[in-house]
């Protein structure tokens, strides 16, 4: 920013006055030819000024949209005068009429595109400096430049629309379940660290020194409680808490909208679930959404799309053919635990650059390579096709219904590796491909998951989902007898590939969850230590229960087309979980750490002392 701009915002100050008994009549957004002749009091800020000569025209801007004001001499000359102080972002009083535009002048793309309010006296508000970039829907800038100066970048009309849906979607939620006798109770972010799940975040405690409370990763166990409590019926919009990597959909602190209910079974919070979305997409969007949701088993949704959380908008499944190819020439597929293909009709096209592209990929989900096989007319084009038999050949053309013109990717290794690479790789093709219509919205249920899953770096078995949900009937054994066997009863609502919300039926019985905690390797002490107080309370006559939990952010950016859930937080945090506008995290003083009996070691000795003799300096 230059001085001279500068200059002229600070001497354009002179200029501002306090708002008095001056009262918005109207939003930006709201007036119309049937307003015509009203006298109208409008405030908000300036989005552009265009000075043609006798006349200035100011597009006034306000979270709902815009509205044209004139300023002319021949209404209020002393008032056109001043308005010639008038730059972006400035915020604007304005008192005038509403007149139809000239002929041939509207603007059909505004709501208000058929009028404009000839100002007759006006106030400012507030000077602005130059903003960091233009306040419009469409920006050059860098995402960090936006979250630096984030106050700035929610007024862009795209921004405002995101936290406007995401607030309708909000008050949906609560009227749907207050309707349905849902009670909204608070549970406590300062609460008990478990060592299932993600990281927590912990907090010392400042009057019980060398002790930690964590934030909650959920509301799990309190919403349980609740049940044991006898509150039926409970739901909370609540922000929580993973010390875990970011990516374009998790961020350190969010929102789920969370639910529990009593004297349940799946089929009953699934159906609530659902009468949910339909109302959220309704009141939101004005979308009805068709329900009941579709089913899939997570075996099902595996063997089709390599991922539990499939999007179905469009086709490009994947086939097991390691049977057709077990005994090949190719010793990857004759070897491999697992071989499965995906047929793209008509890829033939594709480049060798487009290709490589794809295989680069794949390695992001530790596959080595992509093999591939081009069908023309005359020949397999492939690396790998003088490997394959004259059988092989028939096998993958019947299995797959291959035809001219098409393009087949193989990968072949482990089951995890396998489904993960295609799996995401589909969807990449989707995209790039234009195979996906960004309107529609494809609900899916996957049910009947894994109990447990093995943790490669831990060398046991864990929770898949969380240590409270309960195994499917008959189950109870398996889990201890062949733990990758046992099911749970527990489901997953999807939609267009995200994992929208997850819940199950959980424990409810002392001696079912004491169980689940020796079938993880609890010790009985270790289980007592940390959840004591659940097991004791489920000895208390706990109703049989289920839930299930939604993200909220994720949610309002599906809602929105966002491609973020940066883009429908108000503050979020960078991919390395830092606040370019507050930069938060930052050290703090020695004698902070002090009060609360902690010191730095090694790496923070410097921070130790700088911090030390801010203290010395602050007195």
């Amino acid at each position: 920013m230059s001085d001279q701009k500068l200059d002229v915002q600070q001497e354009h100050q002179q200029y501002i006055e306090p708002l008095g008994d001056w009262v918005r009549s109207h939003d930006c957004c709201t007036l119309t030819a049937a307003d015509t002749g009203a006298e109208v009091c409008l405030m908000g800020w300036v989005q552009y000024r265009r000075d043609h000569g006798g006349l200035i025209f100011v597009d006034l801007r306000d979270r709902q949209g815009l509205t044209q004001i004139v300023f002319s001499p021949d209404v209020n000359p002393a008032a056109h005068e001043r308005a010639h102080i008038i730059r972006s972002e400035y915020v604007l009083a304005i008192r005038g009429t509403v007149r139809p535009r000239p002929e041939g002048m509207t603007n059909p793309g505004m709501k208000t595109g058929e009028v404009e309010v000839y100002v007759s006296e006006w106030k400012l508000l507030n000077t602005s400096r130059t903003p960091a970039f233009v306040i419009e829907d469409r920006t050059e800038a860098s995402e960090n430049l936006r979250l630096q100066y984030r106050y700035l970048d929610l007024r862009r009309p795209r921004m405002a629309n995101n936290f406007i849906v995401r607030h309708k979607a909000a008050q949906a939620t609560r009227r749907y379940l207050d309707e349905l006798g849902f009670l909204e109770i608070e549970t406590p972010y300062l609460t008990k660290s478990t060592p299932e799940g993600a990281r927590d975040f912990l907090v010392p405690s400042r009057l019980n020194q060398g002790q930690f409370y964590a934030l909650p990763q959920s509301p799990q166990l309190f919403k349980q409680l609740l049940m044991m409590s006898g509150m039926e019926r409970y739901y909370q919009i609540v922000r929580c808490f993973r010390d875990e990597d970011m990516r374009a959909d998790r961020q350190l602190e969010f929102t789920q909208i969370d639910i529990e209910m009593s004297f349940v079974d799946e089929e009953q919070v699934m159906a609530m679930a659902e009468g949910l979305m339909a109302r959220v997409f309704r009141d939101a969007l004005d979308r009805e959404i068709a329900t009941p949701f579709p089913r899939m088993s997570y075996d099902d949704a595996m063997a089709r799309y390599g991922v539990d959380k499939p999007d179905t908008r469009f086709g490009l499944e994947l086939q097991d053919v390691t049977h057709i190819v077990r005994g090949s020439n190719f010793k990857l597929f004759a070897t491999a635990e697992l071989v499965k293909a995906m047929r793209v009709p008509g890829g033939e096209t594709m480049t060798r650059k487009e290709i490589d592209e794809f295989t680069e990929f794949v390695k992001i989900y530790g596959a080595q390579g992509l093999a591939w096989i081009k069908i023309r007319p005359d020949e397999w084009q492939s690396p790998i096709a003088k490997f394959l038999s004259d059988t092989e050949r028939a096998g993958l053309k019947d299995a797959l219904g291959l035809e001219t013109g098409d393009i087949v990717f193989f990968q072949a290794g482990a089951p995890g590796m396998v489904n993960a690479a295609l799996g995401n790789l589909r969807v990449r093709l989707g995209e790039h491909l234009g195979l996906i219509d960004e309107n529609a919205f494809n609900f899916l249920w996957v049910t009947d998951f894994p109990l447990f899953e093995y943790d490669e770096e831990e060398k046991r078995y864990v929770a898949c989902h969380h240590p409270f949900t309960s195994p499917k009937d008959g189950h109870m054994d398996v889990m201890v007898e062949n733990p990758a066997a046992a099911r749970a009863r527990a489901y997953d609502m999807v939609l267009n590939g995200y994992e929208l919300g997850g819940g199950s039926i959980r424990n409810h019985t002392a001696e079912k969850q004491r169980r689940m905690f020796a079938a993880l390797g609890f010790s009985p002490e270790e289980a007592e230590a940390q959840f004591g107080f659940l097991t004791q309370a489920l000895e208390m006559g706990a109703p049989p229960h289920g839930g299930i939990a939604f993200g909220m952010d994720r949610l309002a950016m599906l809602l929105t087309g966002s491609s973020s859930i940066r883009d429908v937080i108000a503050f979020p945090k960078t991919q390395k979980a830092t606040c370019l506008l507050t930069q938060a995290p930052d050290s703090v003083s020695a004698r902070q750490l002090r009060d609360l009996g902690l010191r730095l070691r090694e790496t923070g000795k410097e921070a130790a002392k700088d911090a030390a003799s801010t203290d010395a300096q602050q007195g």
